[in-house]
């Protein structure tokens, strides 16, 4: 997502000074071809830069980064988050930010890799206002469109819902075609009649063909799934709420990460309930 997002900004006219990944083959590799700096340390991307985005897998990277280096001379600088992360640590991050007087924003985005290098990320934003505002021109060509939530913490609020939601999708359009499958019901046919009644979803646009083919090239990882249903679960927990689907769904991507399917997408849910029977019907 970062390496697309770079390219897509480089192509809008930005100046991408300097990317650091922990990575660093990747780092050099994409540095190279956008002209930047391959920093090896974090504090060498905040001195060179004005805005710095960053995209990290989970709250302890995103804290990690932020406490050893990130906020070396930030002080004017904009910080654009893009992971999807706990609210907390987005709360944590803005009050970290603030006392070096820098800015801080959260940008959860709600979308693909190929969406990110064109441009078209559904976003949603939260923070200060003003940080969003200063954030805009940025945000604007990254995105098709793009959403102020609230204050730090309310946008991953709604992201962590967003993806909790898809991932129960996810999870039910992968044991309806996998009962249909058992039925010998022909899966085109099938994926076609969901897709005009009320078993439509934007998963059976993503995932449906890819779950009949049992191709699950990864664009959004099992192990990123039961991530972020977590961080849904403990919001629900937080607040007493009990979630008996996003409970059942998370347990099956745990199964998948335990089961060594942890790197396939999301989509490969359907392998838990198509595993062990003959290929679907094409």
């Amino acid at each position: 997502m970062g390496a697309n997002m770079a390219r897509r900004l480089k192509e809008c006219g930005f100046n991408i000074a300097a990317l650091h990944d922990v990575n660093t083959a990747a780092a050099q590799t994409l540095a190279q071809e956008l002209g930047s700096v391959a920093a090896d340390q974090l504090k060498v991307v905040t001195a060179l830069s004005d805005v710095i985005i960053t995209v990290v897998s989970d709250d302890k990277a995103m804290k990690q980064i932020f406490s050893k280096g990130l906020l070396s001379r930030a002080k004017g600088k904009l910080f654009i988050n893009c992971a999807t992360i706990t609210p907390a640590v987005h709360q944590w991050v803005e009050q970290k930010c603030e006392a070096k007087r820098a800015q801080s924003l959260e940008a959860c985005m709600a979308s693909s890799i190929s969406q990110a290098r064109e441009g078209t990320l559904y976003l949603m934003c939260g923070g200060k206002q003003e940080a969003f505002e200063r954030a805009k021109p940025v945000l604007e060509k990254l995105s098709a469109s793009m959403r102020y939530v609230g204050t730090a913490g309310k946008a991953a609020e709604v992201k962590a819902l967003v993806n909790m939601v898809m991932n129960i999708n996810t999870a039910g359009l992968a044991e309806g075609l996998a009962l249909g499958d058992a039925l010998g019901l022909d899966l085109a046919m099938l994926r076609e009649v969901f897709s005009q009644t009320g078993a439509n979803s934007r998963v059976l646009q993503t995932d449906g063909e890819d779950m009949q083919n049992r191709e699950h090239s990864c664009f959004f990882s099992a192990t990123h799934a039961t991530k972020d249903s977590g961080i849904a679960l403990k919001l629900a927990k937080e607040q007493g709420v009990n979630l008996p689907l996003a409970v059942t769904t998370k347990k099956q991507f745990d199964r998948m990460v335990k089961e060594g399917l942890g790197n396939l997408d999301k989509s490969g849910i359907a392998e838990l309930t198509f595993k062990g029977r003959h290929q679907p019907s094409q």
